[in-house]
């Protein structure tokens, strides 16, 4: 199993409750339409009152694929173009980081 993973903040002219409902009714219905996806997780950082430093991202999406072949071929769909383009309306592109990964299960 391949996996995509984006880490970013939100744009800054929109809520946390404005990027929140943006990113999980708008984007990923979008997102779930590339071809080959076998599955899209979006996680939401949560604020915590521990005395802990405030999370570095506000978002994190993984997008998983059977194999390289497969994420090559979502890459080159109009549904993958499709969500990039809408990036823009909710994420702040300056602060993103991503990665393609092989997942390794220790527990």
């Amino acid at each position: 199993m391949i996996k995509v993973i984006y880490c970013f903040r939100k744009a800054p002219h929109l809520t946390r409750d404005e990027f929140s409902e943006y990113w999980e009714r708008v984007h990923g219905p979008i997102g779930a339409r590339i071809p080959g996806l076998r599955r899209l997780v979006q996680s939401l950082a949560v604020r915590h009152g521990d005395g802990s430093p405030p999370s570095d991202f506000d978002g994190v999406a993984e997008l998983w694929f059977d194999d390289l072949t497969a994420l090559a071929q979502a890459r080159r769909s109009q549904e993958w173009l499709r969500s990039t383009a809408d990036e823009a309306n909710f994420i702040d592109l300056d602060h993103t980081s991503y990665m393609v990964a092989e997942e390794r299960t220790i527990v």
